[in-house]
Formats: C-alpha cells, structure tokens, sequence
C-alpha cells in the first residue's frame, strides 16, 4: 500500500498492531467511516481500532511516521466530522468501551470508547450517575473534554468537575495518568481544553446517589405570548433548585405524539423544565409556568432517568443531515429574546430555524473560574440551534437559517460551548475561551503536542504553528 507517495507494509501493520485494522476495499470499511451526520463523507486512507493504551501509541507512531493527519472516534457525533481525516489515519476507539462501577467508592471508569448509555446504564444498576450529556449514542470521550453539560450539571457541575483521573497517550505515544496531583497541569487542559493534549483511553468519574425518578415538563403557547413568556422565564430558571433545569424553545411544532394536529407544523413557543428528583417537589414548579400565560398544549411526563437519557435518541439518530450553532448568555435581554422570536428576522432564502434554551448555574457555578480549562463559569443561559433534515438540495438553505439566527442573537453573548462548536474556526476557540485561558492552553499545547499532531479538533494552536 502507498500512501504519500510511500509505500507501506500492511503484513507488518497488521503483525505489530494488536486491533482491528481496516482499510479501502474491506468489507467494513464504509461502515465504519460512516458517523452520525450524514452530510461527513470522507474516505480515511487507514482505520485502526485499538484494543488497549499501547494500541493507541502504536496508531499514534504509525500515522505520524506515514506523514497522515490523524483523527480520533468515540462516538463519532462531531457535526463537521472532524474524527474522519479525508485521506488519513481514523484512530477508532469504539472497541475500548468497558465502565467499570465501584459502588462502595462511588468510581466508575470508562475507557475512551464507550458511550454515554454504557455509562449511564452500568451506574444505575446501583443507584448512581453522573453528569452526562443527553443522547445516549454519544461518546463519553468528547464530553468531559470539552466541559460537559448535561441535566445533572446543576446538581454535581458538568460532567469535567466530576472527572477524578485519567489515562492519556500524548503525541509522542507516552501513556500518562492525569489527576490533580499527577501530570496536575495536564488535568487541568483535558478538563475544557478538548482533544488538543492526547487520546483519553480512560476516565475515572466521581458518581453520585441518583435515583432515578424524572419529571419532564413542556408547555406550549401561541407566539403571541412568547415575550411575555420568555421574560418571565428568565427569571425563574436561574433561582430554580438545583434539581431543576429549565429549558425553552421557539420553532415549528414537529408531529409530536402529545399535540393536537392543528398545531402540526405552526410557530409555537414552549417553556419547561427537567427535574431530577422526586417528582412530587418538581410539581411545584408548574403552576408558576402555567401563570404565564394560557398554554396551547402541554406534556408533563414522569420517568426513569435512564428513560430521560434516551429520550433524545430518535430525534438525534444517526442517517440524519445536520448542523449547528450555539452561544452562551450570562443574561437574557429583551433584545434578545425578540431576535430568538423572529429566529433572524430576513432569511433571505434561509428555511427558519428552531432554536431552544437550557439553564446553567448552581453547581456548575460553584466551582472556581481558573480551577478547570472549561471557562464561562458565570453562563446562565445556553443557546441551541440545531438542524437536521434529509434532502441533500436543502442543504445551503437548513445551513444559512441556523447562522441568520445565530448571528442575530451574537450581539447579545458572552461566549461559545467548546463542545457546540461547528465551522466556526480560531475566531470559535477564542470566543470559547477568552484571550488570558487561550494563552495558558497554548503553552500546554507547547508542552505536550508542540507539533499539533491533534489539530483535527476545535484546535489550540501551538506556537509554532
């Protein structure tokens, strides 16, 4: 095989390497390429599936000794793709997906392949969890390393405050362990800073005693009544208990289950919130949102929490097109929920785009500013404008509906999720992390990967770069 013009023995390749090792032509090939947004069509020139850490060092050394970009899969739910190097080596972790609990510590480690719902699963077959986002096909892997929201936050901060160690294989295929007190610096970047420092081929997470009782409230109403509604809500997310996290959204009404069919399809503003807890005490908090104004329609449902982590997956599933922007808010002006209503005003040929909320505070604030790479400690109010549709011809119109919204509404944001980052480049990874959090991440990146061998991420740049 010749790649870059050098040619490669595959036998050997496959004799020094002890996982699965794809390549163009085998039969899994094209599954395996294939992730969750259905517009990445990228053809790696080689995929490696490791086994264990020292698997992972050996792609490391062997795609740096091709000269090939090197990209990292878990879940494979990065919106641009960026885990599929066109023409590289794909480092595929999907087969490193062991959770370990140890209900008496109250640990649980996750190698970097698993996913969300192995983590979920394994904790609360003995009453416990973590933060952990909400669609449960995610990879665990890009969660703590970019910060990590999730309906737990509130409760026991993002899923990175609650990362107690980990294994990493750094560039020069070293494998290291990471915690407060060993390689502390290094924790500190991997808690924020992305996949900038290394291959995470383990975590150890801090659980908590949860339950598992879920109260899901959403309330509909007219447009008319959704400035009236959003500025109210706005005040009572933030000083909610911790339990609850508010949410809000304006869009088209998709074909829910629960709403009448008059609604189908029409312009509807919705508030609510998820209370992880005993739903009895979650109850409360309804009548204050029914107060706002007469809802048109409502759903109020109470489950399981492993039912709340995968209540997401079917409106997520993989097959679909997809793409997104998002901002972070430390307030909600009037100004700003004006411009969420009119979701951008002109078009311009863009197809309007939904767009929600989701509430931050509590614990999340509770930890320190500089204690994490995570920054934006003081958001209370997160912004989504997420996507997806099947026609390839509306591709450009889906696309240019999200960044009208989007770029609306910048005015009024304090900054940007690392982790709901798409094409947004250096301009995204400052808006992220702020030029004095920028500058200590790249001395890090000086340190353990001066040669940006991980540069296929939301990218820190090395100096020299």
């Amino acid at each position: 095989m010749t790649i870059h013009g050098r040619a490669l023995d595959i036998a050997d390749l496959r004799r020094s390497f002890g996982g699965q090792l794809i390549l163009p032509g085998d039969d899994e090939y094209d599954r395996a390429r294939t992730i969750w947004n259905a517009m990445v069509d990228k053809r790696p020139a080689v995929i490696m599936r490791p086994q264990d850490p020292h698997d992972v060092a050996a792609a490391i050394g062997f795609g740096r000794e091709a000269g090939l970009e090197i990209g990292v899969r878990c879940g494979g739910h990065s919106v641009i793709g960026l885990s599929v190097p066109d023409g590289g080596l794909m480092i595929d972790l999907t087969a490193m997906n062991r959770v370990t609990v140890d209900p008496e510590r109250r640990r649980a480690h996750v190698q970097g392949g698993a996913l969300l719902g192995d983590l979920d699963r394994a904790a609360q077959a003995h009453g416990l969890a973590t933060t952990a986002g909400n669609v449960s096909h995610t990879g665990v892997g890009g969660l703590p390393l970019g910060g990590g929201m999730g309906w737990l936050a509130r409760q026991f901060g993002l899923a990175c405050d609650n990362l107690v160690s980990a294994e990493v294989v750094t560039a020069d295929g070293d494998i290291v362990r990471t915690s407060s007190t060993e390689e502390p610096d290094l924790f500190w970047a991997i808690r924020g800073g992305g996949g900038n420092f290394g291959v995470v081929t383990d975590f150890e997470f801090r659980l908590h005693p949860v339950a598992g009782q879920v109260l899901m409230v959403d309330l509909f109403y007219d447009p008319d009544d959704g400035p009236a509604v959003l500025r109210a809500w706005r005040e009572l997310a933030p000083t909610a208990p911790r339990q609850a996290t508010y949410t809000a959204w304006v869009g088209n009404a998709p074909e829910w289950p629960f709403l009448p069919t008059e609604l189908h399809g029409r312009l509807l503003a919705n508030a609510g919130f998820a209370w992880v807890g005993d739903p009895a005490e979650g109850r409360r908090l309804i009548e204050p949102l029914r107060a706002l104004a007469r809802p048109v329609a409502e759903a109020i449902d109470e489950m399981t929490y492993l039912e709340l982590q995968t209540s997401g997956d079917e409106s997520n599933r993989h097959g679909l097109r997809r793409y997104w922007k998002s901002h972070y808010f430390r307030e909600l002006s009037d100004a700003a929920i004006e411009a969420l209503l009119t979701r951008g005003g002109d078009l311009d040929g863009g197809i309007p785009a939904n767009a929600g909320f989701q509430t931050y505070g509590g614990a999340i604030a509770d930890v320190g500013g500089d204690e994490t790479a995570f920054s934006q400690r003081d958001t209370l109010f997160e912004l989504d404008t997420v996507v997806r549709w099947e026609d390839p011809a509306e591709d450009e119109a889906r696309m240019l509906g999200a960044r009208l919204l989007a770029a609306a509404l910048e005015p009024y944001a304090s900054g940007v999720y690392v982790n709901a980052l798409a094409d947004e480049g250096d301009s995204g990874v400052r808006s992220a992390y702020g030029e004095d959090r920028l500058r200590r991440l790249v001395a890090l990146k000086d340190r353990y990967d001066p040669d940006n061998v991980f540069h296929l991420n939301h990218n820190i740049r090395p100096s020299a770069a």
